[in-house]
C-alpha cells in the first residue's frame, strides 16, 4: 500500500491556507478531508510516495495543545501513550488530528498520520476554589476506520485514545490486534457552547467493553462512582481504574488486586495516567500476566510524576528498574 507522505513543512503551509484543495478525499468517504502523513524520520524529500512500515504499537486520537501557564504545551493521552511506548522499545505509530497549533517537536522520529484540521483540540485547566474547571476551546476532526492505514490495523497492540469524542464507540468493533487497549476517556466528557468540560455517561459502551483485551480509566473518569467501575468490569476482559497517588485496582478473572505506587516526590501528575495505561498495555502483550502489567505500569508511571509534563516519559534506566522483580 502507497501512501502519500508530505514532510511536516509542506503540510503547515498547507494549514495556513485554511481548507485544503484534496479536502473531501477519505477512501469512500467524502464528507471528510484526506489524511496527511507526517513522517517524522521517516523521509526528508518534501514530497514523495514511500510505502508504510508496520508498527507494534499503534494509537488513534487526538493529539492536545494544552493552555498553561508557561505557555502552551503538547499533551494528550496520544502524545504520553506513544512516547512512553517508544521508550519500553516499541515502534509506534500515531493515527490523530491536528493543526499547525500542535508544537509536534517531541514526537520526532513517530511516524503520524494526519487528518487536517484549523486547530488542534485545545484545553486549558483552570483552578478555582471548589476545584479544577476544565475548558475545550477547540476541537480537531474526527478520525474514521478510513483513515488507519491497512498496515496499522493489525498492528499487535492498537490503542484507541479519544479526549474529545472524536473517535466512534464502534471502532473497536472494527479492528483487529493481538490486544485491543482502550482508554475511554474521551468518550465520558461533554460540553456546552462555552466550553466548560463535564462527565457525560459513555454511550454505546458495551460493544467497546466486550472487545476491548484491556480498559484503563480514572477514578475521576467514573466521578468515583465505583459501582459503576464495578459494572463496567463485569462487562470487559481486563479493567484497570487509576486512583492517583493510590495506585490502581486492577480487575481479572472475578478477582481484583490494588498496586499501590512507591512514595515519590510529586512535581506534575499530567500524564501519568497515559504513561500507567501504554505502559500496562505493552507489558501485558509481551506477559500475558495482568497482575505483572500493572506491576510494572504502577512503578512507571510513579516515577513520571517526579518531572514536569512530557519530561515525565519513562527514561531506560527507569524502565529496567521497574523490570525487575522484587524478592521478598
Amino acid at each position: 500500500m502507497m501512501e502519500r507522505l508530505i514532510h511536516k513543512p509542506v503540510m503547515r503551509r498547507l494549514y495556513a491556507k485554511g481548507r485544503r484543495k484534496d479536502e473531501g478525499w477519505a477512501q469512500g468517504n467524502p464528507s471528510q478531508p484526506a489524511p496527511a502523513i507526517l513522517p517524522y524520520g521517516i523521509i526528508h524529500s518534501m514530497l514523495e510516495l514511500v510505502p508504510l512500515e508496520p508498527v507494534d504499537y499503534l494509537v488513534v486520537g487526538h493529539l492536545a495543545v494544552d493552555i498553561t501557564p508557561r505557555g502552551n504545551q503538547l499533551g494528550g493521552t496520544v502524545s504520553y501513550a506513544a512516547l512512553t511506548a517508544r521508550a519500553l522499545g516499541l515502534r509506534v505509530g500515531i493515527v490523530t488530528s491536528a493543526g499547525s497549533d500542535a508544537p509536534l517537536g517531541a514526537l520526532d522520529g513517530i511516524p503520524m498520520v494526519n487528518v487536517p484540521a484549523e486547530y488542534s483540540t485545545t484545553f486549558e485547566n483552570i483552578k478555582t476554589e471548589n476545584g479544577r474547571r476544565q475548558m475545550l476551546h477547540h476541537q480537531a476532526a474526527p478520525i474514521l476506520l478510513d483513515h488507519i492505514p491497512q498496515v496499522w490495523r493489525n498492528a499487535p497492540i492498537i490503542h484507541l485514545a479519544p479526549i474529545a469524542r472524536e473517535l466512534d464507540s464502534s471502532l473497536p468493533e472494527n479492528l483487529s490486534s493481538s490486544l485491543l487497549g482502550v482508554t475511554p476517556q474521551g468518550w465520558m466528557r461533554t460540553w456546552g457552547e462555552a466550553g466548560q468540560v463535564s462527565a457525560c455517561k459513555w454511550e454505546n459502551s458495551e460493544g467497546a467493553l466486550n472487545r476491548a483485551g484491556a480498559v484503563v480509566m480514572s477514578l475521576e473518569d467514573v466521578e468515583r462512582d465505583l459501582e459503576l467501575a464495578e459494572e463496567m468490569a463485569h462487562h470487559t476482559r481486563i479493567f484497570c481504574l487509576t486512583e492517583g497517588a493510590a495506585g490502581a485496582v486492577l480487575h481479572w478473572n472475578g478477582d481484583r488486586r490494588r498496586f499501590r505506587p512507591p512514595v515519590m516526590d510529586e512535581v506534575d501528575s499530567t500524564g501519568a495516567g497515559d504513561i500507567f495505561a501504554a505502559a500496562l498495555f505493552s507489558r501485558l502483550y509481551h506477559t500475558r500476566d495482568p497482575w505483572e502489567a500493572a506491576r510494572f505500569a504502577t512503578q512507571l508511571a510513579a516515577r513520571s510524576v517526579t518531572r514536569a509534563g512530557l519530561q515525565g516519559i519513562p527514561t531506560l534506566r527507569e524502565v529496567e528498574e521497574c523490570l525487575m522483580e522484587v524478592l521478598q
